[in-house]
């Protein structure tokens, strides 16, 4: 059983599989995948060997650079490890060696770029050993955790490497895009040397006329004081989606936080409070309200909500109201401090509260997209039980995670790395 090579002829290779066939279907289906993997690794040796030069002097940089000859080396492959002899170049007097082979193939590290893609993939959604687990038990790969970490590190140094450079293009989309919700907010892991620490996501989300969600963008960054790169990820991205859709209405939406609202007013044209927080403060009125009957309260909420979201000049209705029963001093310390913090809260933001207009509008008036941005870029990758993490390993993920969550664009990344390469060290 396995496989060889019968023929190449230029581009062309030509590979016999043979395959022993059990009784037992799963045992005749590991055979057939050993086989098709010995395959392989046959035809990625001479792909490998199709993209190396002749031996001749080539020129790098204005300097002749001559082959020492061909040298073996390992690389790694969906299949399994290949060794090659390939041309190693170095200049006439000695230095840094160069492999023309490795450049033109894309190779990461020692890594063939499909397997280094299905390899970072995986990461992106599971641990190194359960990467490790899923290459060994569905592949026929064992790798180990180190190498798995090291190949994932060097792509997402690629991906930041180039996130100036690289533009990315939306998925085509049939509707016209009407209007794009910026949003930011954060969510705490655990680093091994701070502590708990609060990492960022930013989300750009493409609306249609009808308020249809059409795509979103997301960035992910590790915790970092001030935010100073993240925001400035986030101002890249914005700048691109206003080139592209430089008809589309800005809005920005958030909860609260005054550091929100200082980035969103200098990149949007409307400002939207998150509709949940806002209601949220609204159960302290009910309870000033009607401190010992549960019902009337929450029939006074219901009310207030619907009021809220669907009456033209409500905020500021139940701003004046919520203000008038804080001047009473018949409620305990708790309701008077309860109905303060929901006074300070509409009187600096009734402005952002506009619901009816926006939903007149289609825009959207949750930061539902943002905050799950948080659970399904951070929480659920960095935040597993046990998990304690160190600023580049943390780094890494969510650039591997962001770009696989926004939809399109971990293909388009390969696709350029594949036309362009790259002139990183790793």
């Amino acid at each position: 059983m396995g496989a060889q090579l019968l023929s190449q002829s230029g581009t062309q290779v030509t590979i016999e599989v043979t395959v022993d066939l059990s009784r037992s279907l799963l045992t005749s289906e590991e055979a057939i995948q050993e086989s098709l993997n010995e395959a392989g690794r046959i035809a990625t040796t001479a792909a490998l060997e199709y993209l190396d030069t002749d031996g001749s002097a080539i020129e790098i940089a204005g300097e002749v650079m001559r082959t020492k000859g061909k040298q073996p080396k390992a690389y790694q492959t969906p299949y399994g490890e290949v060794v090659i002899e390939r041309h190693v170049y170095q200049r006439s007097g000695g230095g840094k060696t160069d492999c023309p082979l490795e450049r033109a193939s894309r190779i990461i590290i020692t890594s063939t770029p499909l397997f280094a893609k299905q390899v970072s993939s995986k990461l992106a959604y599971g641990s190194a050993r359960e990467v490790q687990r899923d290459l060994a038990e569905n592949h026929q790969r064992p790798v180990a955790v180190s190498y798995i970490q090291r190949i994932s590190e060097a792509v997402a140094t690629i991906i930041e490497v180039k996130e100036e450079s690289w533009d990315y293009v939306p998925p085509q989309l049939e509707a016209e895009i009407a209007s794009v919700a910026i949003g930011l907010d954060g969510t705490c892991m655990l680093l091994c040397d701070t502590g708990w620490r609060e990492a960022m996501v930013g989300t750009i989300s493409l609306y249609d006329a009808f308020g249809e969600r059409q795509h979103t963008i997301y960035i992910g960054a590790t915790p970092e004081y001030g935010k100073k790169t993240f925001l400035e990820r986030l101002e890249r991205e914005i700048a691109r989606t206003k080139a592209r859709y430089p008809q589309a209405t800005y809005i920005g939406i958030a909860d609260g936080a005054a550091s929100n609202w200082q980035f969103l007013n200098l990149h949007t044209q409307e400002q939207v409070l998150d509709f949940y927080h806002a209601s949220a403060y609204l159960g302290a009125v009910a309870v000033a309200l009607y401190p010992t009957h549960l019902a009337q309260q929450r029939h006074w909420l219901q009310e207030s909500c619907h009021h809220l979201k669907h009456d033209p000049g409500a905020a500021t209705q139940l701003y004046q109201q919520m203000l008038k029963l804080s001047q009473s001093s018949e409620h305990s310390k708790t309701i008077q401090e309860n109905l303060a913090a929901a006074v300070t809260y509409f009187q600096n933001h009734h402005h952002q509260m506009d619901y009816a207009l926006y939903r007149s509008r289609h825009y959207p008036i949750g930061s539902g997209v943002t905050e799950a941005a948080c659970k399904t870029v951070i929480k659920q990758r960095l935040c597993c039980s046990g998990m304690r993490w160190k600023e580049k390993g943390a780094a890494a993920i969510l650039s591997l995670r962001a770009l696989v969550l926004t939809s399109t664009r971990w293909d388009q990344f390969w696709n350029k790395l594949n036309q362009y390469g790259f002139s990183i060290a790793l």
